[in-house]
């Protein structure tokens, strides 16, 4: 399809969003976040001590919990309206976090610093409950499929959903007659698609990993040109950590997931869970008593899965993620692209939020005709592209079957943007979402700009390696939160209970856990 035609039909469409009358109706989407953190100690290496239980339980806790390891700490925040809400309670958590971990560190960067070998990353561990034993098995299996090293790379995650007020203006403008669940979830993989076709520009504008400690590298068996002593580099990368030396994983080369339609996703993932893999059978299951991975399939389950960003439905209690999504449909976007930045202290900031914000509002707008093969095939390599070389002077990526420069096609979409900002921007004569956007358009114009070539010019200005640079930035965050005046008292203290109330329902899990895993393990699997 012409990229004319695509324009202008979304410019008809934002032009009758914004004549409808309902400024705001783009206004108070929910937002969360979760923010993923190496604990290490204080010269820079990964912490071999437990989940610090004065953060609650990690099988429990809602708010702190573990991701792979038990050193890498993730803070998932509740659903807020506004950025700046979110934005303190990420600052809060940090807070109370820093207050219980003696002297460690939260590792300031995406990419991990000194790495020994996989066995030095401590498996997450969730008890001896049924449910805490399946959690801990499937990180078991994560290791023995693709390294632990690769588990150890840390993101933030950006949760968002549009307001409830914008289905039925945007229902009439896409002369649906129906502007109910069903629609909503057509929408949001309208968005998805989308995603996938646009979302290599958050790489270039946000991505700052474009280096990395070498011992990682020695781990993985890679080689990239070093850049100084101790760091490995590819000279014009935004983000390593979402390239093929990363999350883009070779291993989930044969998992294709269809965003064309609900039906079609939940149908490949349920087949990548049910197929299974020549490879994974011969590391096997269970080996003398003791499990290995929960199977042998292609993915284990759902969240094995990487992908920039996902559909999701709040599960309940016991449900996978996919039952759910076919249960009530999709009700949130988790976006998974983003580095945790190194110089904000809570790892992004709300001129990031805004835009991302606004971008998920261009991709569910604009135009999104279905994505066969090929095309997948070429967004996919896109991406990895923006990612090892997004910095390179007349960088080209695919468009339509043709080549068309990175930075060209960036600004159209950025252009296209500007009628959302100023919907997200009505009633507030300071204009932040406005701002947020031309302070990303100067990226486009001076590469400087960008995070990933800030985080290249401090090495280079300090002479530091990468871990030293890290090192020190998380000494800085860590002396930031610990001196910061005064503390909220009061969500301090709603942490403390939390984690009192966490640790007891862990102990209840564990008392109500009867049955053999293995047959736990059958019926979750069914």
């Amino acid at each position: 399809m012409p990229v004319s035609r695509i324009d202008r039909r979304f410019e008809r469409r934002l032009a009758a969003l914004i004549n409808g009358g309902q400024h705001d109706v783009l206004q108070g989407g929910r937002r969360g976040a979760e923010k993923e953190s190496l604990r290490v100690t204080p010269d820079g290496q990964i912490a071999q001590s437990m989940h610090p239980p004065a953060l609650g339980s990690a099988l429990t806790a809602e708010h702190f919990t573990t991701d792979y390891s038990e050193a890498l700490l993730e803070l998932v925040t509740p659903t807020f309206r506004t950025n700046w809400e979110l934005l303190q309670y990420l600052c809060d958590q940090h807070q109370f976090v820093y207050r219980h971990l003696g002297d460690e560190l939260l590792w300031a960067t995406s990419m991990p610093g000194a790495l020994d070998s996989d066995a030095s990353i401590p498996i997450a561990q969730y008890g001896p409950s049924n449910v805490g034993r399946l959690k801990t098995i499937y990180r078991e299996g994560l290791g023995v499929r693709y390294g632990r090293v690769m588990q150890a790379i840390s993101g933030l995650h950006f949760n968002y959903s549009f307001p409830e007020k914008l289905w039925e203006p945007w229902a009439a403008v896409r002369e649906s007659r129906d502007a109910g669940q069903d629609f909503v979830s057509a929408c949001y993989f309208d968005l998805l698609r989308n995603y996938r076709r646009f979302g290599w520009i958050v790489l270039y504008l946000f991505g700052v990993s474009p280096v990395v400690c070498n011992s990682f590298l020695r781990v993985r068996g890679i080689e990239l040109p070093e850049f100084g002593p101790g760091t490995g580099w590819e000279p014009f990368a935004t983000s390593l950590r979402m390239s093929d030396l990363g999350y883009r994983n070779l291993n989930q080369a044969s998992v294709e997931v269809s965003v064309n339609s609900l039906e079609e996703y939940v149908r490949d993932l349920t087949a990548a869970m049910t197929t299974p893999s020549p490879e994974y059978q011969k590391i096997g299951v269970k080996v003398a008593g003791q499990y290995r991975q929960l199977n042998a399939n292609l993915l284990q389950i759902e969240n094995e899965y990487y992908s920039f960003i996902r559909p999701k439905r709040v599960a309940r209690s016991g449900e996978r993620p996919t039952k759910a999504l076919r249960r009530a449909g999709v009700e949130y976007v988790e976006v998974r692209a983003l580095d945790v930045s190194a110089f904000d202290p809570v790892g992004v900031n709300q001129g990031k939020l805004r835009f991302m914000e606004a971008f998920l509002a261009l991709c569910l707008t604009r135009d999104s005709p279905l994505i066969d093969a090929a095309e997948q095939s070429a967004l996919d390599q896109n991406h990895v592209i923006a990612a090892r070389r997004g910095r390179e002077p007349g960088l080209m990526l695919q468009r339509d079957g043709r080549p068309v420069p990175m930075l060209e096609w960036a600004r159209e979409l950025i252009e296209q943007m500007q009628g959302i900002c100023e919907l997200l921007d009505a009633g507030d004569a300071t204009r932040p979402y406005s701002a947020a956007l031309a302070f990303q358009a100067a990226k486009l114009d001076d590469v400087a700009l960008t995070p990933s070539a800030r985080l290249i010019r401090e090495l280079r200005d300090t002479g530091e390696s990468f871990f030293d640079l890290a090192l020190r930035m998380s000494r800085q965050h860590k002396s930031y939160f610990l001196e910061l005046y005064p503390p909220n008292a009061e969500r301090l203290a709603e942490f403390r209970e939390e984690a009192r109330e966490s640790l007891e329902a862990a102990r209840a899990v564990e008392a109500a856990s009867t049955g053999s895993f293995d047959e736990y393990l059958a019926r979750y699997l069914a």
